[in-house]
């Protein structure tokens, strides 16, 4: 039985949410694998908003199995929050459907503080979202991380974060001027957290496993976007770990046979939350325009997105280094009403040259230039249309000419922001 792995092919704020939702249905497990609470799935059903980010969107389904997986980093306060607030709606009525690993690490106050201050201390900024994600990636690295086995050990946790503590404060009061953090209040605090948390604890790697041998659908979800990935993104205007599909093995702890088909989800058009170059970025009428009849507002932070024309140099790069065998295309209902829509399908670089790849350097990214294809737009609304006969002809002529221009076949079409607002033209999890 087939897997599927999704991920973002643009900056993220895809509509991830959304279509893991969507295909959730067709699963049994669905497993989050990197990144932390600095990413955020907004789903819509039945007319009721839910924002998740932790939790795999899955988890509005009955009867599904939702893992957090080792290459994440978690934040126990945001987890107990969200678990809260499932709760209270009936959506997690015990501890069964939900598991973490004991392998992920623990986002701490410290990590949260060092974020925080480096970031207002930066010249250039680089936009994150002063959740402790960099810092606690870098301590997994640096291997003087919290694990979440390390927390659950009472001892284990204190001999760690009084060590760590120690570095810590050396570094917030002498290189930011900060007051240092107590060591005893963060201790107690962690331990009630872990006293929640503990039944949800589990070695995930061990489970999933058990279940692929089962024959059980397992859903891989990523978070953030291809060009956000720490080795493949816009560096340094990424986030601190891999959000390629390379990923899903390594932050869920199951080998790459399992990963049959991935699929990449596109937004219409292209966004961006923080700094860093953005070649099709619109700074007219017709990207405020896509900002408004979008609602590009981040989900994590509320900062108003950047918005631009569909970038086909990125979702092409983030095809090649995923493998990405289908397109999940999202929001397009947001294009209605606008004349003309450009594709860019090339950079003409600052020497005349053109090419057709996002360039490592962030000096000679800011410096290329668009090179636009121009299609006629549509107007009416296609939030009612559930086959692609029922879009407009300049509609379906767009989605075939990303297909011509990716390659890639265009598996699932959203035409608005709930459930319903569907096209789905096949099915990723039959072989």
């Amino acid at each position: 039985m087939a897997n599927v792995t999704i991920i973002g092919t643009q900056w993220g704020d895809e509509g991830k949410g959304k279509v893991v939702d969507l295909y959730a249905e067709k699963a049994q497990v669905i497993v989050r694998f990197q990144g932390g609470n600095n990413a955020g799935h907004t789903l819509v059903v039945k007319g009721e908003k839910t924002i998740l980010h932790l939790i795999p969107s899955g988890i509005l389904h009955n009867h599904k199995l939702c893992i957090l997986g080792n290459g994440m980093v978690i934040d126990p306060q945001v987890l107990i929050m969200e678990i809260e607030r499932l709760r209270v709606r009936g959506l997690l009525p015990d501890n069964t459907r939900l598991l973490v690993s004991d392998r992920a690490h623990v986002i701490m106050p410290y990590h949260r503080s060092i974020d925080l201050a480096r970031e207002s201390h930066l010249l250039h900024k680089i936009g994150t979202t002063g959740r402790g994600i960099g810092p606690c990636y870098e301590d997994k690295v640096n291997r003087q991380g919290i694990r979440i086995c390390d927390l659950m050990d009472e001892d284990v946790f204190r001999q760690i974060l009084m060590a760590n503590l120690e570095e810590k404060n050396f570094y917030l009061t002498r290189r930011f001027q900060m007051e240092p953090l107590d060591g005893e209040k963060i201790f107690a605090e962690y331990l009630a957290h872990a006293d929640y948390i503990r039944p949800f604890v589990a070695d995930t790697s061990f489970i999933l496993a058990e279940e692929i041998k089962k024959g059980r659908k397992i859903l891989f979800e990523g978070a953030q976007g291809a060009h956000l990935d720490i080795d493949h993104g816009t560096y340094p205007y990424v986030t601190s770990s891999n959000t390629a599909s390379g990923s899903a093995a390594t932050g869920s702890g199951v080998g790459p046979g399992a990963m049959n088909n991935v699929m990449g989800i596109c937004k219409a058009y292209t966004t961006r939350v923080g700094e860093g170059p953005f070649p099709t970025e619109l700074c007219d009428d017709t990207g405020q325009y896509l900002q408004e009849a979008g609602r590009e507002f981040g989900s994590t932070t509320g900062r108003k997105r950047r918005c631009g024309w569909l970038d086909l140099c990125l979702v092409n790069q983030a095809i090649r280094n995923s493998g990405i065998g289908g397109l999940c295309l999202t929001k397009l209902d947001v294009l209605t009403g606008l004349e003309k829509i450009n594709i860019c399908t090339g950079y003409r670089m600052e020497s005349g040259e053109t090419i057709n790849n996002v360039p490592a350097g962030m000096k000679i990214l800011s410096q290329c230039k668009p090179i636009y294809e121009t299609l006629d737009g549509w107007s009416g609304q296609i939030s009612d249309a559930r086959s692609l006969d029922e879009l407009p002809k300049n509609t379906r002529k767009y989605i075939e000419r990303i297909e011509v221009l990716t390659g890639v076949e265009v598996v699932l079409v959203s035409v608005g922001p709930s459930r319903e607002e569907t096209i789905v033209l096949k099915n990723p999890f039959l072989p």
